[in-house]
């Protein structure tokens, strides 16, 4: 797709304590963007500052946090605003009939909800600008789900539709919207995800057994060993080149299993789609 060029390379990127957010904020450094990244714990934003960044506070569950956000950072840049970059996101593990209302509504509040108010107090920005981009970290469980995971696929599908339909509501406006659909990327990510379900599963779950069996089997098990898992700077590339293109895409996927799940996703029947999503999983 067609955008207009970039007049101030200022970027916010959202969810940089660790992993993708920081490769995408310290690759975007490098390559001459002024960049804001956030975080949610004060020892985060520590951190951030400690390395040179100008780290501002955000609790996307917030929407407190999400105005004072937008103003600071509006203080700060003078000169326009050039991208967003939405990066932060939760995952809560669990059969969908062991996840509650609460689990649900926490996943959604960050990865939809928050993600979209956040993204829409920018838009008008951009319009006045004439210029802008957003690019959408969505993941490739956003077009294909699987078994335990059910709750953080629904929050990423819901945000691919989201997502596809503000990028044809933008047409003609110079704001280009992306996304990106990684795969399996050496981060913190699934750590604290599984950590999550091994505080709130109890006996009373139907799959309380397999919870078990999987949490020995995934906790403290480095990702190092994981085939065809990559690192986030390759996420960093894709964000990049959705930055500074002058024909930015419209999808960007990372790793070798988002391309074939990719595919899958279009020349499979259902029924092996579902034999191989549960086989990656291995409940």
């Amino acid at each position: 797709m067609k955008a207009s060029k970039i007049h101030s390379k200022t970027a916010l990127v959202t969810g940089c304590s660790s992993g993708i957010g920081e490769g995408i904020a310290n690759c975007l450094r490098e390559v001459g963007w002024d960049v804001f990244p956030t975080a949610r714990s004060e020892s985060d934003l520590q951190k951030l500052h400690s390395r040179g960044f100008d780290a501002l506070r955000l609790d996307l569950s917030d929407s407190i946090s999400i105005d004072n956000c937008v103003s600071g950072l509006m203080r700060k840049t003078p000169l326009g605003i050039g991208a967003i970059v939405n990066n932060a996101g939760i995952a809560i593990p669990g059969a969908v009939e062991d996840l509650t209302r609460d689990n649900l509504r926490a996943q959604f509040e960050v990865n939809v909800f928050g993600l979209q108010e956040l993204t829409n107090k920018f838009v008008p920005i951009f319009r006045n600008q004439g210029w802008g981009r957003i690019v959408n970290i969505s993941s490739i469980y956003g077009i294909l789900s699987a078994p335990m995971v059910g709750g953080y696929c629904a929050s990423k599908h819901a945000l691919e539709a989201l997502s596809n339909a503000q990028r044809m509501e933008l047409r003609n406006s110079g704001i280009a919207l992306s996304l990106v659909e990684p795969g399996p990327i050496l981060s913190r990510f699934r750590g604290n995800a599984y950590e999550s379900l091994r505080k709130k599963i109890s006996k009373e779950d139907y799959f309380y057994s397999e919870y078990k069996k999987t949490l020995k089997r995934k906790l403290g098990k480095s990702q190092k060993n994981k085939l065809f898992t990559l690192r986030p700077e390759h996420v960093a590339e894709k964000v990049v080149h959705a930055l500074t293109s002058d024909r930015p895409k419209r999808r960007y996927l990372v790793t070798y299993l988002a391309h074939a799940g990719y595919i899958m996703s279009r020349v499979l029947p259902d029924f092996a789609i579902d034999y191989f999503m549960k086989k990656s999983v291995n409940f």
